[in-house]
């Protein structure tokens, strides 16, 4: 399985492209009973009304390896796992479409994933219309992956970009790959969220693939599902001798050839 001609065209003009069913179902069944390891005490698997966030004060933790608070669970313990690393980072299609578009035989070997990010059930609060929260990430990488490891619905809390801000955005900073934005960086971004971001919601099995300097946030649900979504950072092995260097004028510049010449 390839991208298609128009596939790469489509992520080069707007920064993101969903592929639907690409996950291994029996790994997704290991990685939502390995993220129900690692639930909050009051959350039962079984009772759906106990999914209904904001987490309880006396729940929220800052570590790192099972972060959680507000409407947010980053379950990043089980990242470094041998099948959680095969069902997203390693998984046959997604790496080898990511291949296809930064380079064959470019990529760092996948050791850990970033782990389980999920958003739970609004409920009755009331975020206010439309997403907020738009930014582009802060760590070096070149192409980023969003799994869903259960079902999506829309406004379920999905993955949401704003189409074609890495165009924008890219020259907004003072290096290709690490965070050091200008000022017109945040003059751009008032602009862009005026226009609405799209939600990429999906099917479990279903990835988003996203450029590093796309505007995303991960936006309100306000389904009854918690969203379950795991994440990987594609970097190619030679990022650290020019992530510091300035942005080319043509952003696709250590891109693969496939993907510059589409």
């Amino acid at each position: 399985m390839r991208l298609s001609i128009d596939e790469i065209r489509f992520f080069k003009a707007n920064g993101y492209l969903i592929k639907r069913d690409i996950l291994d179902p029996a790994l997704m069944v290991k990685a939502r009973d390995r993220m129900w390891e690692g639930a909050p005490p009051s959350m039962k698997r079984d009772d759906s009304r106990s999914w209904v966030g904001p987490i309880p004060k006396d729940e929220e933790s800052a570590d790192q390896s099972n972060r959680r608070s507000g409407f947010r669970w980053q379950f990043r313990e089980p990242g470094g796992e041998s099948f959680m690393v095969q069902l997203l980072a390693t998984n046959p299609r997604v790496f080898g479409f990511a291949e296809q578009l930064l380079g064959k035989d470019q990529l760092q070997k996948p050791e850990r994933i970033r782990g389980i990010y999920c958003t739970l059930p609004y409920g009755s609060y009331d975020p206010g219309p439309g997403p907020s929260g738009c930014h582009v990430d802060a760590h070096p990488f070149h192409l980023g992956v969003v799994g869903y490891i259960d079902d999506v619905d829309p406004g379920g809390g999905g993955f949401s970009v704003w189409p074609g801000s890495h165009r924008i955005f890219f020259p907004d900073f003072r290096t290709r790959y690490t965070f050091n934005p200008k000022k017109k960086y945040e003059v751009d971004k008032k602009a862009v969220v005026q226009q609405p971001p799209v939600d990429c919601y999906g099917k479990a099995g279903d990835i988003v693939f996203w450029h590093h300097r796309i505007g995303h946030t991960a936006s309100p649900n306000r389904t009854n599902r918690i969203r379950q979504a795991v994440l990987y950072d594609y970097r190619k092995v030679d990022l650290g001798a020019y992530q510091d260097r300035k942005p080319t004028k043509n952003m696709w510049y250590d891109w693969s050839e496939e993907t510059r010449r589409a």
